[in-house]
C-alpha cells in the first residue's frame, strides 16, 4: 500500500501552479496524493490578486483559517510536502495536533518566530536569495534540518532541478523505510 502524501500549494494556490504538475508526475506512482490549494483553505477570494493583497489576506486571519480547515480535513497520519505559505500552514497545524509522519517544506514563510517544531522529521529547503530564511540559530535551536541552495531565490520550487531534488528526497525517505521493515 502506498504512503499518503499531502501537498500544500504556495500562496498563489492553483492560479500560478503549473509547476505542481511536475511534482505530481514524479510522485503519483509512489504515493497516494492529496492536494490543497492554500488560498481555498484560507477562504481567500480576491478580485485583485496581487502578491501584496494575498500576503495581507494570509496575515490578517487567512493563515489561522487555513490551519483550522486543514485540521478538520486531515486526520490520517501522512507525509507533507508544502511550499511557501503551505509550509507555514502545515507547520502550525502539526503543532496543533495534525498527525504528520514528516514535513518537507520548501521556502516556508514566517516561521522564524515559532518556538516549537512538529513532532516528526522536518526538512526545510530555501534558496540562498530567499528573504524568508530564518537565522541558522533558529534551525539549530529547534533541531530542524535545513538546506540552502546557492543561486536560488524564493521561487526555487518551480525550477526543474529543485523539483527533482525534493522528489528524490521524499522518495528516498519512503523507500528507505520500506526496506527497514
Amino acid at each position: 500500500m502506498a504512503e499518503r502524501l499531502v501537498i500544500l500549494s504556495d500562496m498563489w494556490g492553483s492560479k500560478k501552479g503549473l509547476w505542481i504538475t511536475s511534482y505530481l508526475g514524479y510522485l503519483q506512482q509512489y504515493f497516494d496524493i492529496v492536494f490543497y490549494d492554500c488560498q481555498q483553505l484560507a477562504n481567500i477570494s480576491l478580485t485583485l490578486d496581487t502578491e501584496d493583497n494575498i500576503c495581507k489576506e494570509f496575515v490578517n486571519g487567512g493563515m489561522e483559517t487555513a490551519v483550522a480547515h486543514l485540521l478538520i480535513k486531515e486526520s490520517e497520519p501522512s507525509h507533507y510536502l508544502a511550499f511557501c505559505a503551505g509550509g507555514s500552514i502545515a507547520w502550525k497545524a502539526a503543532i496543533k495536533g495534525l498527525p504528520m509522519k514528516s514535513l518537507y517544506a520548501v521556502s516556508a514563510m514566517g516561521l522564524h518566530t515559532e518556538r516549537e517544531k512538529p513532532n516528526c522529521p522536518v526538512t526545510m529547503l530555501y534558496g540562498e536569495y530567499d528573504g524568508l530564511v530564518p537565522a541558522k540559530e533558529w534551525f539549530s535551536s529547534l533541531g530542524v534540518s535545513v538546506e540552502v541552495v546557492p543561486n536560488f531565490g524564493q521561487g526555487l520550487y518551480t525550477d526543474e532541478k529543485i523539483i527533482k531534488k525534493a522528489c528524490q528526497a521524499l522518495l528516498g525517505k519512503v523507500i528507505q523505510k520500506q526496506y527497514q521493515h
